[in-house]
């Protein structure tokens, strides 16, 4: 068995050979980064034990298996084929038992979900993240984190088998592109911190593969701030201008007016031969249309009879209308990686440049494992007409720089995960996605002034540790309003995927509803999930007395500073199905921190587990909330903290103090949701504690706070900045002289009771100085 300083050497030994295949992507290079994590010991093989900070993780480990020096005591896992060369293997690591474990796996080609356990035998196929909760020596708790990665042109995967072997399988997609031995398929490390373990994680790889970013380099699109309608569950492929003009108006009336829209699928000129017109609609066919053109279709051109404020001749005229009528600040447009779900068209008069070849997906057998999908399904049997490698760049090119000329100014691409499946005779999946990636975020920096992209059904590794430029992924399973179990599962879902995700992108949250029966439930959790807030709802169907919990009156949101994550002690718990746990989820903005509790029970099972135990709508399910459930308070609290909390319930409007590490119990139904802001008490000039709540008639109410400080020659005025009009609230330990607004008086109450100070900030008010006399 080789331990850790004797295989270092084996790194050049075991990279795969590449000579004889072209290799698309981006280049391995290694710099100098130190890792902020302190650890004890490296993980160590030996005598087929992998120990990792004295624990024994992987036991019986075979002798084919190699550990390899990565950076700063992480390490990566790697073996040698005894059979020889293959475009896939799976290899077995070694006995997993007794860790309490989270594994994000993809139950669809498209999707990630959590699911938890004890043993290899809980390790779905197509695991992509795995997370161990340890005991050291002391029996103080420690994480690892086993990411299976790219290795050369071959994508990892892990799984677990009935015996508890944890399983390696490494793949390249591509039956001529062949190897036998890999030194790092997979990543391992830990830490004290698994949030912090993560995002270490994704920086070490970073800077040792070179093919990705992590999120908090890349810029930030700006709609990320602003309320947004989506018009896919308000029109699904009937989209049409005069519905558009309808629902933006619709949504303005009350006080909420949108100032990002996207306009999905039913844009495009598509030509699908499998679709007659005046013959019955054959199900599925929707996705084998090809795109025909990179124009728009005739529904929004002039022979649509456009009529916003004046004559409406093209999609340019269209957008520059809505723009000016509604304030809108930001437009994007749905379009396919391919161009179309069933590709570019091969011998379309507009299209032909593009050399499209009609391709039929071939699945992974991991993905063919677990759960069929119906576009899947159909593309399978329509096919795909894949633009020519070579000219991706162009295509896209061409087709936002058209889009820009009509003042379009950002895309939402969808199916990005089909390259996967087409990538036999291109080099293999890792070097097909890194070239399309490449081209497409090349054209978006050319032609989109803002990072302006989002991604969507984009969730494998081969996608992802492909992102250089792209900022914002969609992190969940399509939103489906009229799904009744996948409520509950979409809200969970995203927050775990967040664990991962979160780290190399904004999760998006997808669209909702505003007017359904779950709506509250969705609009908490977006409300802390750090992402942009945005509806699809049908025209003159809106709850604004929800949404004004979410948008300011300008239309912008106030949105947390990092993803929403589960807390730290809900990460091996199954929210959904074990009948007796809450979801908690924790974010933090510049001066307060944000916890959301859901109950997510009940209401439906995640796939390839049986339903939830003893539970029923009407079960109240109780769980602690504490102000230590929020990470990294002690860095929003800053100095002069006092070590206490105010917490404000929302729901039920009360304001408490706390001690951080104090505890109080929640009790909710399923569906049911509480949002607290938790606000460290800071001691002023040693007579004054006080804690901003912000804003509290909105969710996240701590996001209207931009900064607290002591002013004033006397030391007793405390300035608070902020944005937005409402109900302003804080803790205060001593009633307030006076109070003004930008330098005017304002009136307000102040509770002895519970030290609760509140005021109005008058509409209008878009941002505020806060002045609290003493």
């Amino acid at each position: 068995m080789l331990s850790l300083h004797q295989t270092s050497s084996l790194n050049s030994l075991f990279l795969p050979s590449h000579r004889k295949i072209q290799h698309y992507g981006f280049p391995r290079f290694r710099r100098t980064w130190r890792n902020s994590m302190a650890l004890a010991t490296k993980p160590l093989l030996e005598d087929g034990v992998l120990r990792i900070d004295g624990r024994d993780t992987l036991t019986e480990v075979p002798e084919n298996v190699v550990v390899s020096p990565a950076m700063e005591g992480a390490v990566y896992l790697g073996a040698a084929a005894e059979e020889g060369k293959s475009s896939r293997h799976v290899f077995k690591l070694g006995v997993l038992r007794d860790h309490r474990l989270l594994s994000l796996f993809r139950f669809k080609i498209w999707w990630m979900i959590p699911r938890m356990g004890n043993s290899a035998s809980d390790v779905p196929k197509e695991t992509q993240m795995l997370l161990l909760e340890a005991k050291g020596d002391k029996n103080e708790t420690f994480y690892i984190v086993l990411l299976p990665v790219l290795d050369g042109l071959f994508r990892t995967s892990l799984q677990g088998n009935s015996s508890d072997e944890l399983e390696f399988c490494i793949e390249s997609g591509d039956p001529e592109v062949e190897e036998s031995q890999f030194s790092e398929a997979v990543f391992v490390n830990y830490g004290d911190n698994p949030f912090d373990l993560m995002k270490d994680s994704m920086k070490i790889l970073e800077e040792l593969k070179g093919t990705f970013s992590p999120r908090e380099k890349k810029k930030m699109p700006e709609m990320l701030d602003w309320f947004g309608w989506c018009t896919w569950d308000a029109f699904y492929f009937d989209v049409n201008p005069q519905g558009i003009e309808q629902g933006l108006r619709s949504l303005s009336s009350g006080g909420t007016p949108p100032r990002f829209l996207i306009i999905d699928d039913g844009w495009q000129d598509v030509d699908n031969e499998f679709q007659k017109e005046g013959e019955p609609i054959i199900e599925g066919s929707q996705w084998g249309g090809r795109l025909a053109s990179i124009n728009e279709n005739s529904k929004f051109n002039s022979s649509a009879g456009l009529s916003v404020n004046g004559e409406i001749n093209d999609m340019k005229d269209f957008i520059t209308a809505i723009k000016k009528t509604f304030g809108l600040k930001y437009v994007y447009v749905w379009h396919a990686l391919m161009g179309y779900w069933g590709g570019v068209h091969p011998n379309a008069q507009k299209t032909k440049k593009y050399n499209s070849t009609l391709l039929y997906p071939s699945q992974s057998p991991g993905n063919l494992a677990h759960s069929n999908d119906a576009a899947m399904d159909s593309m399978d049997k329509y096919g795909v007409a894949m633009i020519d490698p070579n000219k991706a760049f162009e295509f896209y090119d061409d087709l936002h720089s058209y889009l820009v000329s009509q003042k379009v100014d950002g895309v939402k691409v969808d199916v990005q995960n089909i390259l996967e499946t087409l990538a036999k005779g291109y080099g293999g999946r890792v070097s097909l996605t890194h070239q399309f990636q490449q081209a497409l975020e090349k054209s978006i920096s050319k032609n989109f002034r803002d990072n302006s992209i989002i991604c969507c059904m984009g969730q494998n590794t081969d996608s992802i540790y492909s992102s250089k430029v792209s900022a914002i992924t969609r992190a969940s399973d399509d939103y489906m309003p009229k799904n009744e179990t996948s409520q509950t599962l979409h809200v969970a879902a995203v927050a775990f995927n967040s664990i991962f995700l979160g780290e190399v992108v904004v999760p998006d949250w997808d669209m909702f509803y505003s007017k359904h029966y779950a709506a509250e439930f969705h609009a908490a959790a977006r409300a802390l999930g750090g992402c942009g807030v945005y509806v699809s709802d049908k025209p003159n169907e809106h709850d604004f007395t929800l949404l004004r919990k979410l948008v300011l009156p300008d239309g912008s949101v106030l949105r947390a500073k990092y993803p929403g994550r589960p807390t730290r002690d809900c990460l091996f718990n199954d929210p959904v199905t074990d009948g007796k746990n809450l979801l908690k989820i924790w974010n933090v903005n510049e001066v307060t921190g944000v916890l959301g509790v859901f109950n997510c029970q009940g209401a439906g099972s995640w796939y390839g587990v049986d339903g939830a135990q003893n539970t029923s709508p009407e079960t109240e399910i109780k769980g602690f909330v504490s102000p230590s459930d929020v990470e990294h308070l002690e860095e929003v609290a800053g100095e002069d903290w006092t070590g206490d909390c105010a917490v404000y319930s929302y729901n039920a409007g009360s304001l408490r103090r706390w001690p951080k590490d104090g505890s109080f119990d929640v009790a909710l139904k399923v569906l049911e949701s509480e949002v607290f802001t938790i606000s460290p008490i800071k001691s002023y000039n040693q007579t004054i504690q006080f804690a901003p709540i912000g804003l509290v008639k909105m969710y996240n109410s701590g996001g209207a706070v931009k900064a607290v400080e002591l002013s004033g020659e006397d030391n007793c005025r405390l300035r608070i900045e902020g944005r937005g009009p409402g109900l302003f609230g804080a803790y205060s330990s001593r009633e307030p002289k006076t109070c003004t607004v930008n330098s005017k008086d304002v009136g307000f109450n102040f509770s002895s009771k519970d030290n609760f100070l509140t005021l109005t900030i008058p509409l209008g008010r878009k941002s505020w100085t806060l002045d609290v006399h003493y």
